[in-house]
């Protein structure tokens, strides 16, 4: 078949659609397209993609994973929560570009969750503090036992203690403090016990603060309170299409158990939702521990140890509302807006989010387990959220986490648009590429 194509001048240009369709699938960072050399594993790694998707199994099993992070040259970065052979930050090289990782350096004397890479550093965080490191000229780490200590001494409880890191486009940089609480009660997760009312911990946890990312030595006090009334965020990124930042809230526990008169245990398998939030100006608050969101019932409501019957609004009818609300207890542990150009186009700027998984859906099947699609445009959903990668438990049903193969915990992007996701378990690294 031919095709013709006329252009102003009067010359006819004669193309073979054979050429088209060969020049439209061809390798091209800046387009769809497989890139070249790349062949995906027969299984895809385990788990189950999209058509036109494959996965490569990068590395089989790194460490205890949490969020990753890969440079410019194609180097991976992973925040370990368990130091492998005394590091805390792992490197994984690709030198005869297989997509598969066949070098492995470490760094870093911590443990923790939060890494980014931007405008030349690496940042990393633990429990407590963020560091930062330079790159030289040859993407090297330039100092890897002598980096900068930008923030410390950042509280750090029992629970919710991962300090999750986003940095933005004019070098600031914005860390989740958790609240070391379920909901804020008196005895903490005790049946019937009220909530402190004002509830402390919103004065130095339970919310973003963000900082100058390149001062040293800053402490809380240093920081602005951003955004308040988040329990916990892991998930978090900054939209640079939209110039926000984007938050996962971890929802509260135990609705049955601490007021069996109100909820049922099926009630507390899907509530409350998870929450995902647009924060579009300092200051905003979300509602914790006063309000959580029901999707069942597309509403903000009243917390039971603030009055609520599971119906009412009260205090919460002004409160800040999700974008968009999942099911209870799936842990979105990170989200990620997609900039590259391998995907097709309706994938730009859209989230991937990653669901750790549940521990407390009974009488319910566990959820959660896989990552997300979630179509964005001008930094709203613009469609139904869909699940894009999924098949990590190994089985089809599991009562409890440790009986998954693997869970989704970390994602990244590479810089021929490829996604790359960690596994929390083994620390197992898939690139998911698109073949078309």
């Amino acid at each position: 078949m031919k095709t013709l194509f006329s252009i102003p001048n009067g010359i006819t240009i004669l193309l073979l659609s054979s050429l088209v369709i060969f020049n439209a699938c061809k390798k091209d960072d800046n387009g769809p397209g497989s890139p070249s050399g790349l062949t995906p594993d027969a299984d895809n790694g385990g788990i189950t993609l999209p058509s036109g998707f494959g996965a490569i199994t990068v590395k089989a099993e790194t460490g205890k994973a949490r969020h990753i992070a890969v440079h410019s040259n194609g180097d991976i970065y992973i925040k370990l929560s368990e130091l492998k052979d005394g590091k805390g930050i792992l490197v994984l090289k690709d030198s005869n570009s297989d997509g598969r990782a066949d070098a492995e350096t470490s760094f870093g004397g911590f443990t923790g969750t939060g890494i980014a890479i931007k405008n030349g550093y690496l940042y990393a965080s633990s429990d407590e503090d963020v560091f930062r490191y330079q790159f030289n000229s040859s993407n090297v780490i330039e100092s890897p036992n002598a980096p900068i200590n930008i923030i410390t001494g950042l509280p750090s409880g029992a629970s919710h203690s991962a300090k999750a890191i986003a940095v933005d486009d004019d070098q600031n940089i914005y860390v989740n403090i958790g609240a070391p609480s379920n909901a804020c009660q008196l005895e903490d997760r005790t049946a019937g016990s009220p909530g402190q009312d004002p509830c402390p911990i919103l004065t130095n946890a339970a919310g973003i603060w963000k900082f100058n990312a390149q001062n040293p030595n800053q402490t809380q006090a240093n920081g602005i309170r951003y955004a308040t009334g988040l329990r916990n965020v892991v998930g978090m990124d900054w939209n640079s299409s939209v110039n926000n930042l984007y938050v996962m809230q971890h929802g509260r526990d135990q609705l049955s158990d601490l007021f069996p008169a109100i909820y049922t245990d099926t009630m507390n398998a899907e509530l409350p939702s998870e929450e995902f939030f647009r924060i579009t100006a300092e200051g905003q608050d979300f509602g914790w521990p006063y309000c959580y969101y029901d999707h069942l019932q597309s509403k903000k409501l009243l917390s039971p140890e603030y009055g609520g019957d599971g119906q009412i609004t009260g205090r919460c009818d002004g409160v800040e509302k999700p974008i968009l609300a999942f099911p209870g207890h799936w842990a979105p542990n990170d989200v990620l807006f997609y900039t590259g150009d391998q995907f097709p186009a309706r994938f730009k700027n859209g989230a991937f989010i990653a669901f750790h998984g549940s521990w407390n859906r009974a009488p319910l099947r566990q959820g959660g387990y896989f990552v997300a699609f979630v179509p964005m445009n001008n930094g709203v959903p613009s469609g139904d959220w869909e699940i894009f990668a999924e098949g990590f438990t190994g089985v089809d049903v599991i009562t409890q986490p440790d009986e998954a193969q693997y869970r989704p915990m970390g994602l990244a992007q590479g810089p021929d648009g490829s996604l790359y996701i960690a596994d929390s378990k083994k620390g197992k690294i898939w690139r998911i590429i698109y073949r078309g």
